[in-house]
């Protein structure tokens, strides 16, 4: 019997929840746009509540105005866009854009990487920290608490338009999705919305909060780093690669997801072990 041969009845039924949330005439909004403009939105909101609180940082000097995180959401927006899309291109179908590239400006296609998005708002980040005198690691820090949340909202968005589904399987909670072939899969958007999105979130939110890692400039980044690289690579265990890579040198495990965050990992940990308070001052004499 072939291995990828699973019986529909031992799948959950796909939700078949419209892509598209809202259509007004020509104009139509995806889930999927609307999962970044949250995500965005919400690690504005949630970088100026910790930036603003004065427990959470060393004599309690504020580290930036809230002012500057108003102007940075533009250009976090640019970096994540530019970032992603580029990063999609030149990883993941380079060939393909090569061949067409008028396809590399057809966003509404799809095709956004997490990496390349990462890489962006870096760059973005120690411009904009340079321009206005704030330290570029605490700017990381703010704005790294928060990301995940719109990690997992893309997730699900991902999940709600049947793409990036996982590999073949009989579990008990397997989905056969309707551009999935005839077989029954992990649902491994919902895997990575759960891991990259609250429980990294969580995980955050305790060193913020309980560890008052924010006192340790590129802690917190660091541990998004790592968190997000570890999570990455024990989901692609589960994810089917993408087409028009497949599994790369000639294993049946590795892909381009698990190369890409393996480096975030060490990076990620790198970040945690050199990083150190910011020195007290001391009271003066009288």
């Amino acid at each position: 019997m072939n291995e990828y041969f699973l019986l529909p009845l031992a799948s959950l039924p796909f939700p078949n929840i419209d892509p598209v949330l809202i259509q007004i005439g020509p104009l139509a909004v995806h889930w999927y746009g609307v999962g970044y403009i949250v995500g965005i939105l919400f690690a504005w909101w949630y970088a100026k509540r910790l930036a603003a609180n004065p427990k959470l940082w060393p004599d309690g000097i504020l580290p930036m105005k809230p002012e500057d995180l108003d102007d940075f959401i533009i250009w976090a927006a640019i970096g994540v866009v530019l970032g992603g899309r580029t990063g999609y291109v030149l990883f993941y179908d380079l060939p393909r854009y090569i061949a067409h590239p008028l396809d590399i400006f057809a966003v509404w296609q799809g095709g956004m990487s997490f990496h390349g998005g990462l890489l962006g708002v870096i760059l973005a980040m120690t411009l904009f920290s340079i321009k206005r005198g704030i330290r570029t690691w605490s700017l990381f820090d703010v704005v790294a608490a928060g990301v995940p949340v719109g990690l997992g909202l893309v997730r699900v968005a991902n999940f709600i338009n049947s793409e990036l589904w996982g590999r073949p399987t009989d579990v008990p909670w397997a989905i056969e999705f309707p551009n999935g072939g005839p077989f029954t899969r992990h649902p491994s958007q919902l895997y990575e919305a759960l891991l990259e999105g609250l429980v990294l979130f969580l995980v955050l939110r305790f060193l913020t909060h309980s560890r008052l890692k924010l006192k340790t400039p590129r802690f917190v980044g660091g541990a998004f780093i790592c968190g997000y690289g570890v999570s990455r690579i024990a989901v692609e265990f589960f994810r089917e690669p993408d087409q028009q890579l497949g599994y790369l040198l000639g294993t049946n495990w590795l892909t381009m997801g698990m190369i890409l965050s393996s480096p975030m990992v060490l990076a990620g940990i790198w970040a945690m072990t050199t990083a150190k308070p910011v020195p007290q001052s001391r009271p003066q004499a009288t």
